[in-house]
């Protein structure tokens, strides 16, 4: 029984060397299920199945490739192979690919770019990685005032195969300042003898070259953007930046506070593609610091431990103490991270957040407390171990919110990234306090 090119796989048509069947395959793919047929070939597939990709759509399915994988490809591809591709691709995409690559390669790769190609890369490249001229494209529509309708579809239709959008038009004067916006759909609405500058919307919201990107994607969240317009200091166009560039952006940043929430140094390649020793050192400056600021607990601990000799039940409530408070803390800092990472939270906002956390503490703090006074009554039979226990919870679950609310909001106020006040940090110093709470709070019950 005869198997269909559809269920044959794109390895066994490559090992079988069926190249007619491959491109007839491939042909009707997705360039983003194509990007991901690369994950399962090794580098000699690869090749054999980039060259088989029709070639206007190469340079997409190229753009979605990983940076490992584009770096081997470079290695086999020919010089206008190559050039194919990178004067193919939208100008954005290009330069995220070069600022991934080595330098031998960004050598190579810039010197089969055409002149114009090379030119406008080298100009993105030379702003600063976190601003919006990092992200943006040169690639746009450029209409005018003058035009009518009917000029502007024209105009459209001569110079928009290679855009990055046709569907927002930015209108701009002689000496290319930003005077509107226009989309294609208003177009349609308007008359064809009506004039650009009659049916465009005047009051644009951009950005400037030089505003940093988390900004940008507040403004494209906010205002459900799918474009956005870039000037320089003088308001003239340069550039747009597109929803899937904030969208990237945005998978970036997350990815960053991620690793920071975790106490790990940010990094820009895979888990796989890292090799040990780089994962190592991403990871053990954040542990020294804890670990060296973790002695405090100790030294909390060692203080009191005439007090532990007396009293050496005490002992085994410490865990639970320190993991609830450190959890505690956790919740609220989650919490207000991404309170201000979405828009929704800022400085001005604390003595709000102060006054919500310290009644949610309270209740919780409260609620949980008596649990472990009942419990720990029932377990031990010594009602004021239960009682210092209970109220030391309570006491060290409200230290532990105010903390961890709090702290936040005052990296952002000193120009921290408010993600290194995550969970880590904010267990250690909750860690610390709720010791010495738990201590002083026994000092003064276990004695009566």
């Amino acid at each position: 029984m005869e198997t269909s090119i559809a269920e044959t796989s794109v390895v066994e048509l490559i090992e079988s060397k069926k190249h007619k069947e491959l491109k007839e395959r491939v042909a009707n793919l997705n360039s983003i299920d194509l990007a991901e047929e690369f994950e399962s070939l090794n580098r000699e597939q690869q090749v054999v199945l980039f060259r088989s990709l029709p070639k206007d759509a190469a340079a997409d399915v190229f753009a979605h490739l990983p940076a490992e994988t584009k770096e081997n490809l470079i290695e086999f591809l020919t010089d206008p192979e190559l050039a194919h591709i990178v004067n193919d691709l939208f100008l954005d995409d290009a330069v995220d690919f070069i600022e991934e690559m080595p330098a031998n390669v960004v050598k190579r790769v810039l010197k089969n770019a055409s002149e114009d190609t090379r030119k406008q890369i080298n100009q993105l490249l030379q702003y600063h990685e976190d601003s919006a001229g990092s992200i943006m494209t040169t690639e746009y529509v450029d209409l005018k005032e003058e035009m009518t309708v009917k000029e502007a579809f024209a105009r459209i239709r001569r110079v928009g195969m290679d855009k990055e959008t046709i569907y927002t038009c930015y209108v701009v004067d002689n000496k290319r300042v930003l005077d509107g916006v226009v989309t294609v759909r208003t177009l349609l609405l308007a008359d064809a003898s009506d004039r650009v500058g009659d049916v465009m919307e005047t009051n644009v919201l951009y950005a400037a070259t030089g505003d940093d990107r988390e900004r940008v994607v507040e403004l494209f969240r906010k205002y459900d953007l799918i474009a956005m317009p870039v000037v320089d200091t003088e308001k003239h166009l340069v550039g747009i930046i597109t929803v899937d560039d904030v969208m990237e952006v945005m998978k970036e940043e997350n990815t960053e506070d991620f690793y920071k929430m975790a106490a790990m140094m940010p990094s820009d390649d895979s888990y796989l593609a890292s090799g040990v020793f780089e994962l190592a050192k991403k990871r053990i400056f954040w542990l020294l610091v804890l670990m060296v600021s973790a002695t405090f607990t100790g030294g909390i601990i060692t203080r009191y431990e005439r007090l532990l000799a007396v009293f050496p039940t005490l002992i085994a409530a410490i865990p639970m103490l320190m993991d609830t408070g450190g959890n505690a803390g956790a919740q609220s800092s989650t919490l207000i991270i991404r309170g201000m990472a979405v828009g929704e939270l800022g400085i001005s906002d604390w003595l709000p957040i102060f006054w919500k956390e310290l009644r949610v503490s309270s209740l919780v703090g409260a609620i949980l407390g008596v649990l472990n006074v009942g419990y720990k009554w029932i377990l031990s039979g010594d009602p004021r171990l239960a009682l210092t226990i209970g109220c030391s919870l309570f006491a060290t679950i409200v230290l532990a919110k105010i903390i961890g609310c709090m702290l936040p909001l005052l990296a952002r106020a000193l120009r921290f990234d408010p993600a290194l006040m995550a969970a880590p940090i904010v267990t250690t110093i909750v860690d610390a306090g709720g010791l010495v709470v738990y201590f002083r709070v026994a000092e003064a019950l276990m004695r009566l």
